[in-house]
């Protein structure tokens, strides 16, 4: 059989080779068939790789009878409509790999000239000045460079920097203290990494967590003379903040290759002489093109010929008989996992997923899945999805392990999700109970019934007489309805915890008046 693939988009030739070098199979370039449109062709191919310009719509998807997977020549897959590929069985594979290398060195350019203010003095130069005062510039050697975001590219970044004998200290949410000695770097908090920093990078996904992270609060609290670089997403740095502590003086320079919307032509920055930028180009390189092809190109072939692949962003594959039985449970898993990551402080060293009940007589490997994409979601945004969580698991050094037991203390069915840190393990359990939903049944040793929606505090302290009262009428007086509350303890008058799901996001202010009661010991909002 030969499988037919389309490439609708300009791609590498080079990196289609996998699929060039095949005999199972065709592949037929879209500027070659002048006159059709995609719609009208596309119900006779296995296969097609789009990069930015082909929109995958529900429209088309549904006139691919045969299509099986589509293959994105880079990281973003928002011109497909995931959910629509998921409904018609296509499979979507992107190649978040491809563009390390590229980023990585375009973030150490971008360093470099923005140390040396190269850009500045060539377009001096250019404009008939020969001018050296005003272009003094300052070594990279001997400086601290604080990397918000450690994952592939962040690493790459710290290792150049290395090289270039800057003091490193390193921030993200999965990174243990075993893997910054391996990368040679110092694992700080984000407000050490804000104090210390003569250059600060950011190499994070966009989440709600990351969105204006870099904020005039955090401007306040770094070096005077600072420089920033973002060449990850735009909106990571609040850009009118930024702009702010440039022209105060808190900022020295800034490097942007991403804005917060795009094309960003006339933006406000681009007049202040400090920031240099360039549009978007991280990925701009060659071997990049070449290397996102090539990835895709060999996902797609191990696809058609039944093989494993990895890069997939959509549904993975299972049978209906089990997927009627499983589906119930995505959302609580999901919502256990997200509820666990935020239990802890340190860095996640391992998982564990205990699994009890009638969920034990099934393979619960895409429920494992969903527990794990809510859990690495919170830190990672949808860069996880339930069909790459194990491997992004494994690229952060996450282990987990899935164990089953017979106990379900009077459940049906039973899930515990484990995380274990360098100080310690948390544990959250969670069962479906008919006619309520998901509902979270138990944290560490306390006994609680609590669904998980949007708002819930959490609360740990002292059982004392009058401590509900307290925290009722503190939120009372900052406008916060309680929805419902619970209340869990292993002895009288020791330990206890409190959670309430709330109507609204809780501020600061209610965290610092609440902190403030006596008996109180911490209290922290998780967001599901």
């Amino acid at each position: 059989m030969t499988y037919q693939v389309l490439v609708s988009d300009p791609v590498s030739q080079e990196g289609l080779e996998p699929l060039l070098n095949s005999q199972e199979v065709n592949v037929v370039q879209m500027k070659d068939l002048e006159g059709y449109a995609l719609e009208d062709i596309i119900e006779q191919y296995d296969a097609l790789i789009v990069r930015s310009q082909t929109t995958v719509t529900p429209n088309l998807l549904a006139a691919a009878k045969q299509l099986k997977v589509v293959g994105r020549a880079g990281v973003g897959v928002d011109n497909i409509d995931l959910d629509a590929a998921t409904e018609n069985g296509v499979i979507v594979v992107n190649a978040p790999d491809g563009n390390t290398i590229s980023t990585a060195e375009h973030t150490f350019a971008m360093m470099t000239s923005l140390a040396r203010h190269i850009p500045q003095a060539y377009q001096s130069l250019m404009s008939g000045k020969w001018d050296r005062k005003s272009f003094k510039g300052v070594e990279l050697s001997k400086k601290t460079l604080g990397v918000v975001g450690m994952g592939r590219i962040g690493s790459e970044v710290a290792r150049r920097a290395k090289a270039a004998r800057m003091n490193i200290v390193a921030y993200d949410p999965f990174l243990t203290e075993e893997r910054a000695q391996k990368l040679g770097v110092v694992k700080g908090s984000l407000d050490e990494i804000y104090e210390q920093s003569d250059f600060i990078t950011v190499h994070t996904p966009l989440t709600k967590d990351t969105k204006h992270m870099i904020n005039d609060e955090a401007f306040d609290k770094m070096k005077t003379g600072v420089r920033i670089l973002n060449c990850a997403r735009g909106g990571i740095i609040e850009e009118t903040a930024l702009l702010r502590a440039i022209e105060n003086g808190k900022v020295a320079g800034a490097a942007l290759d991403v804005f917060e919307e795009e094309p960003a032509t006339g933006h406000p920055l681009l007049n202040c002489p400090e920031v240099i930028a360039t549009p978007h180009l991280g990925a701009s390189t060659e071997e990049a093109q070449t290397l996102v092809a090539y990835d895709v190109s060999a996902e797609i072939l191990a696809i058609l010929r039944g093989e494993p692949f990895k890069n997939a962003v959509n549904m993975p594959s299972i049978s209906s008989e089990v997927r009627e039985i499983l589906e119930p449970y995505y959302q609580l898993g999901i919502k256990l996992g997200e509820t666990a990551i935020q239990l802890i402080e340190e860095a996640p060293k391992k998982v564990t997923i205990t699994y009890a009940g009638e969920l034990t007589d099934y393979d619960t490997a895409s429920l494992t899945r969903h527990i794990m994409k809510g859990l690495l979601s919170y830190h990672l945004g949808d860069k996880v999805n339930i069909v790459n969580a194990f491997h992004m698991a494994k690229s952060y050094n996450l282990s987990y392990s899935v164990e089953y037991s017979g106990s379900t203390r009077d459940f049906t069915n039973l899930i515990s999700v484990s995380i274990e840190t360098a100080i310690g393990t948390r544990t959250v359990s969670g069962t479906l109970l008919t006619g309520y939903g998901p509902r979270i049944i138990k944290i560490d040793d306390y006994t609680i019934d609590m669904a998980p929606e949007n708002h819930i505090l959490y609360i740990q302290h002292q059982d004392t007489p009058g401590m509900i009262g307290l925290v009722g009428t503190t939120l009372g007086q900052h406008d916060i309805n309680i929805a419902t509350m619970q209340v869990g303890r292993k002895t009288e008058g020791g330990d206890a915890i409190m959670m309430l799901s709330v109507d609204k996001h809780a501020n600061q202010d209610i965290y610092n008046d609440l902190s403030s009661i006596a008996n109180i010991n911490s209290v922290k909002e998780i967001q599901l």
